[in-house]
């Protein structure tokens, strides 16, 4: 009797919500969303739909995978620890791995807000019946404005066509008038036999040094040497753009990846966190502040650094976590 695995990928640093989050405590494990985390969201949406937990982590957080789950009462999970982070089709190879051949696995990141929780249920039930008749799924969102942070998927029916990098403005915009393309979600669900199938298929080296690690892993985490030989591969790149066997579930749930402090603001005020009469938001601070000649800004205070912003300028945010990288590492 095959299982329903939810893989809960939770690799990510988050660095587009920096100075919230950081290396010691990315954005997924933030408890700002109903006093919960991304994280636990993610596990508490995924528990009555799946027999099972698989948590791919890395060794800087694994420990905060098992603090977050213990607070939401969850004890029953399966581990894998990362030596180093390898990309989404080495982790996803290593949890196919892990289970059992005809188990199908349930891909979702952990770091996305995913709301209407019916429509959500409605969308994986169809994915599951695809995965049994072997299948490997990846899950469309319809579009509600031409989004310039995400990826996109064309679509015609079930099929894909193509997919398709983040936009520039006006092409997100012709994505959206077209009717035919997706946000790309970043989850999946497929038999951990039809993906390990497919990318034996089309990145064997993949493949090979995964297995090699996987083999060799002890207390749940893999060795760090057999680890650095695995190419850091995108599954999107490394199996879903070149597969015959890939279908697509068009869903109606929200979803947000949460990658931008506009994300984040959108939700905040949804859920009634203050704005000023020009749309300025404070984040980290109950001071009181004001904004003089700016609208729609964001000023984010931690405990070592401030950052101010414009709503509209939040995908920049990347830029300066990487000049950090470079001139004030501890900060990251």
């Amino acid at each position: 009797m095959s299982r329903i695995v939810n893989v809960i990928l939770s690799g990510g640093v988050g660095s587009r919500l920096w100075p919230l989050s950081r290396k010691n405590k990315p954005k997924q494990y933030l408890n700002i969303f109903g006093n919960k985390s991304l994280f636990q969201l993610t596990a508490l949406r995924n528990k009555n739909l799946s027999d099972d937990i698989l948590v791919l982590g890395n060794i800087d957080n694994y420990v905060l995978s098992e603090t977050a789950l213990s607070e939401i009462g969850i004890d029953q999970y399966q581990q894998i620890i990362e030596a180093t982070p390898r990309n989404t089709a080495a982790a996803i190879a290593l949890a196919a791995f892990a289970v059992e051949d005809e188990d199908i696995l349930l891909i979702t990141p952990s770091d996305h807000l995913i709301e209407n929780q019916v429509e959500y249920d409605k969308s994986i039930n169809e994915a599951i019946q695809l995965a049994k008749e072997g299948y490997l799924i990846t899950f469309g969102l319809v579009p509600t404005r031409p989004e310039t942070g995400f990826g996109y998927i064309q679509v015609k029916g079930n099929d894909v066509v193509s997919f398709r990098e983040k936009p520039n403005l006006e092409t997100a915009q012709e994505f959206l008038d077209s009717g035919n393309f997706l946000w790309n979600s970043g989850m999946f669900c497929f038999k951990a036999k039809v993906f390990l199938e497919e990318l034996k298929k089309y990145q064997p080296m993949v493949f090979d040094t995964s297995k090699k690690a996987f083999e060799k892993l002890h207390d749940n985490q893999l060795p760090l040497e057999e680890s650095k030989e695995i190419p850091s591969i995108s599954v999107d790149y490394a199996v879903m753009e070149k597969t015959t066997r890939l279908k697509v579930v068009k869903s109606d749930f929200n979803w947000s990846d949460m990658g931008s402090f506009e994300s984040l603001y959108d939700y905040l005020k949804a859920n009634g966190k203050p704005i000023d009469k020009h749309g300025n938001m404070v984040i980290g601070t109950d001071i009181h502040t004001e904004f003089l000649g700016i609208k729609k800004s964001i000023l984010i205070i931690t405990s070592d650094a401030i950052l101010v912003l414009k709503k509209d300028k939040s995908q920049k945010v990347k830029d300066v976590y990487e000049q950090l990288f470079v001139d004030k590492i501890e900060l990251l």
